[in-house]
């Protein structure tokens, strides 16, 4: 802090065993106390937990920036504290520089390209299932594996090597920071994807195919092709809002399934439903639950006073359950519509990938529900991620169901 202190304060701490314990009680208090507050931890930064806050902010890019500052220290400038991975394009860079390469990574994005993926999506969720189906009893985590195989795979990288890359780029934002598991993503896993996915890059400069690397190769910005670093950047945050981000929506929805039976139900006997549903879902258990911006000078917001270099971190799930905004905000209504909720940010920056995690979660759900409609939850066993900052959901989600018959051939040769 400066000279005069910032005001209100807040005990908050969004990586907090407290906060992981039950992050919904967590911001219900803080909102209801100080919508927007100043907390201590991790430097000091500013926590946005209502929707109209978190609403003007996010498209307030002149005050509230995604570009790397020195503020907070170094890394990745969009999470509190900083993360250290490389560069981040297009979601570290702020208009009018963020639109050349907005542009073309919603090209690959785009509703009409994720329907081509449909067959894709629907091979590897058959396939993952496949590998369980028989057995009558599984780790249903398991089938969170699809989003990271058809991520790499739509890259053009070895999809079965998927767990790799969740080991590198989902345990940074799903570990605690300073834990065993988040130095090992940092020291070895981490520089391993880079190493990967910069000879992928370099193959297909010289063989150009039809996966979305080669696109990103073949684009101009302004003029001129893209760097390695560039394309780098772009695919290292493509990978890692692929393997974390849908895998925390669709574990999150499955045990809430379990636990809500007529719910489950409804959507066995009516998956019509299951559009409206995932809204409801992505509302409720924001699969990113915050992200991070920097304040660019000294302004009055939402009645406080913040500062040019302060960090601001804005609460997509928090906002997501903001009573001034959506009625009975704790209830989960999979009939809830319209559903304004702002699981995928909002603004410019709002996530490209939103169309093919909305596709992938409900593959997903769908074939749990057709293949494995009986599945009961230990829910003495369930894992959830240790820190639930960043992303929420469950690393572990015992269960068992009736058995059924496999659909497929392998996906990776003679097994998993």
């Amino acid at each position: 802090m400066t000279e005069q202190a910032r005001s209100p304060i807040a005990a908050f701490d969004h990586h907090s065993e407290e906060h992981a314990a039950d992050p919904v009680g967590t911001y219900r208090r803080l909102r209801a106390e100080h919508p927007v507050a100043w907390t201590e931890a991790h430097g000091g930064y500013w926590v946005l937990g209502d929707y109209a806050s978190v609403f003007e902010a996010s498209r307030d890019d002149d005050l509230f920036s995604s570009a790397r500052h020195e503020s907070g220290g170094e890394g990745l400038a969009i999470v509190i504290p900083k993360a250290p991975t490389a560069f981040h394009i297009p979601i570290e860079l702020d208009p009018p520089t963020f639109r050349g390469y907005r542009k073309i990574v919603n090209k690959v994005t785009a509703p009409a390209a994720v329907k081509k993926l449909d067959p894709v999506i629907d091979r590897f969720v058959t396939g993952f299932i496949d590998e369980i189906i028989e057995s009558g009893e599984a780790d249903l985590a398991f089938v969170a594996g699809v989003p990271a195989a058809v991520t790499v795979d739509w890259l053009g990288l070895d999809a079965s090597e998927y767990k790799r890359y969740v080991d590198a780029m989902h345990t940074l934002v799903s570990a605690a920071p300073g834990s065993a598991e988040y130095n090992h993503a940092r020291d070895v896993a981490v520089p391993w994807v880079e190493k990967t996915v910069r000879a992928h890059i370099a193959k297909r400069r010289e063989n150009p195919t039809d996966d979305a690397t080669s696109e990103f190769i073949l684009a101009e910005i302004d003029g001129r092709a893209m760097s390695d670093d560039e394309i780098y950047s772009i695919l290292e945050l493509l990978i890692s809002g692929g393997v974390g981000t849908t895998a925390s929506l669709v574990t999150q929805s499955l045990v809430w399934l379990y636990e809500n039976p007529d719910q489950r139900q409804r959507l066995v006997d009516d998956p019509s439903l299951l559009d409206v549903a995932v809204e409801e879902f992505l509302r409720v258990f924001s699969p990113t639950q915050a992200l991070a911006r920097t304040v660019t000078r000294d302004a009055e917001f939402q009645g406080v006073h913040i500062r040019g270099g302060d960090r601001a971190l804005l609460s997509w799930a928090s906002a997501n359950r903001d009573p001034e905004q959506f009625d009975d905000p704790d209830t989960i209504d999979i009939t809830r519509w319209p559903n304004r909720h702002m699981a995928f940010g909002l603004g410019v920056h709002r996530c490209a990938g939103s169309h093919l995690g909305r596709a992938m979660a409900r593959a997903m759900i769908s074939q749990v529900l057709e293949r494995m409609p009986d599945y009961e939850v230990d829910l003495d066993g369930l894992v959830t991620y240790p820190d639930q900052g960043t992303n929420a959901g469950f690393h572990s989600i015992p269960c068992r169901f009736t058995p059924g018959e496999r659909r497929g051939e392998p996906l990776f040769g003679s097994g998993r």
